[in-house]
């Protein structure tokens, strides 16, 4: 059959509702993140930048909505890359060996827990944006109702892109190592490098010249650019810099997360079909 990825899909979502701790730190982290850390972090870059002039006919936005995109870009990046985590266990537990030895493709075991991991990003991004809304993030600068509704689907469609390629990378790696405390550590190396080396809290503009190419190469920035662009606007002024995407940029951010998605893809479907699990 071709829909045995949806028995996968909707075991790791009971699995994601049953799991009361896991189902509220994920639900909590976002908000406690834009709460605390963006509304303390927006009083003092909208102080430094007081003093520095908006150009004419660019929207000003403060850090605190600046921010909160970043704050998607971030929690979306931290569940993806921990969505392989529910594969270990079951390797773990014996359930992979029954999975792999069933008539199912091997690929829908990997497309079912991708697509789980899209729906859990999906859910926290609009908590995000509820609790954002909340705390004053102005999202949405003047748009039209029908426009927001536009905006709100082009966030969404460039989360699920970015989140199916770290999905899918961390599935590869997943099926390649065999205790979920090997998971956790590439994972911790991964997940600095890649939030801070890029445009999800501040302006790249001052990062030495390595940084700054490092920072176009990375799918987080690419993430960022494309909500950034939907739930802005195309012109905007934050923390001092002046921020102008065209939609030629806006699609070669989605291709470049296309194309990242595909290679993981790729790399994922090599590794389920050699695995051998005893």
């Amino acid at each position: 059959m071709a829909w045995e990825f949806l028995t996968v899909y909707w075991r790791e979502m009971i699995r994601f509702v049953r799991f009361r701790t896991q189902l509220l730190s994920s639900l909590l982290q976002p908000a406690l993140w834009m709460g605390f850390f963006g509304v303390a972090m927006s009083a003092n870059f909208n102080r430094f930048t007081a003093g520095i002039p908006v150009p004419p006919g660019t929207v000003p936005v403060d850090y605190l909505t600046f921010m909160a995109a970043g704050m998607i870009a971030m929690t979306t990046l931290f569940t993806s890359l921990f969505g392989g985590m529910s594969l270990l266990f079951d390797k773990n537990w014996g359930l992979m060996r029954e999975m792999l030895a069933s008539p199912m493709p091997r690929t829908h075991i990997m497309l079912g827990v991708s697509l789980s991991g899209i729906t859990k990003s999906f859910i926290q991004v609009v908590i995000i944006m509820v609790f954002g809304l909340i705390l004053g993030v102005e999202f949405f600068p003047g748009f039209s109702p029908a426009r927001i509704a536009i905006s709100i689907l082009g966030i969404l469609v460039f989360v699920g892109v970015f989140s199916l390629g770290f999905l899918l990378f961390s599935s590869n790696i997943s099926m390649r190592l065999e205790s979920p405390e090997g998971l956790q550590g590439i994972i911790t190396l991964l997940t600095m490098p890649l939030f801070f080396v890029s445009n999800a809290l501040y302006p790249i503009q001052a990062f030495p010249p390595l940084l700054q190419t490092l920072s176009a190469y990375n799918p987080l920035t690419h993430l960022v650019n494309g909500i950034r662009y939907f739930a802005l606007g195309s012109e905007f002024f934050a923390v001092g810099a002046e921020y102008a995407y065209t939609p030629t940029d806006i699609l070669l951010s989605f291709s470049y997360l296309l194309v990242f998605a595909a290679v993981m893809y790729v790399l994922a479907r090599r590794a389920f079909q050699k695995a051998v699990v005893t």
